[in-house]
């Protein structure tokens, strides 16, 4: 899946208050995005209909793509994915779970006769089966500011230090760059602590 820039070529251009080329602005956008992507987890810009296999077994099912969207244009189908054969079941929201911002919850403990939380008045408690099925969106339709400051702060190196160098000498005229860049620009602390709100956990997910 391809994943479009988390800043825009014209937000690099009126941030250093210059023209650029197009394809030099485009690489150091792509490499930008990709190093707060890799930090985060995520894929912060808005994806539709995406599907992935999630470990359940549990009484609260985290999804690892946020922020989730759900709406008319943007249903959420939870399929919890049979044992040694058995069948799959599509589950109903507030009957079979119930949803607050990204977490998903069941009840305890697990009932292997339905594995359903009851409806409509007897709740029956139970966990998530162990493999989950989800489709769903999840992202901003807008990047965050913060972000967007990130990414054109690490392009912005990426642009005027494109050798990778720590310091660049010419005669008498000598320049220290204020981070150091291994391939390309990296994180600050201060830039982590921006992004840390943002950031995933490490989820067992499979693409499907």
């Amino acid at each position: 899946m391809s994943l479009p820039p988390l800043a825009t070529v014209d937000d690099l251009q009126a941030h250093l208050q210059r023209d650029l080329p197009e394809a030099q602005a485009a690489l150091a956008l792509r490499r930008a995005s990709a190093r707060v992507r890799s930090y985060t987890r995520q894929t912060i810009t808005l994806v539709t209909g995406d599907t992935m296999e999630v470990a359940g077994g549990d009484r609260v099912l985290r999804v690892p793509q946020r922020p989730l969207v759900v709406d008319e244009a943007h249903p959420l189908t939870v399929v919890e994915l049979g044992e040694f054969g058995a069948p799959e079941m599509t589950l109903v929201e507030d009957r079979d779970y119930t949803r607050l911002g990204n977490e998903l919850t069941r009840g305890y403990p697990y009932n292997p006769s339905t594995r359903l939380m009851g409806w409509p008045w007897n709740r029956v408690r139970g966990v998530w089966a162990p493999r989950v099925r989800l489709t769903y969106s999840h992202g901003y339709a807008e990047v965050p500011e913060d972000i967007v400051d990130i990414v054109l702060g690490l392009a912005t190196l990426n642009i005027s230090n494109p050798e990778n160098l720590r310091t660049e000498q010419i005669d008498d005229y000598s320049r220290t760059f204020a981070r150091e860049t291994v391939g390309n620009a990296s994180l600050t602390a201060d830039d982590k602590d921006v992004l840390r709100s943002y950031r995933g956990g490490a989820f067992s997910v499979r693409q499907t």
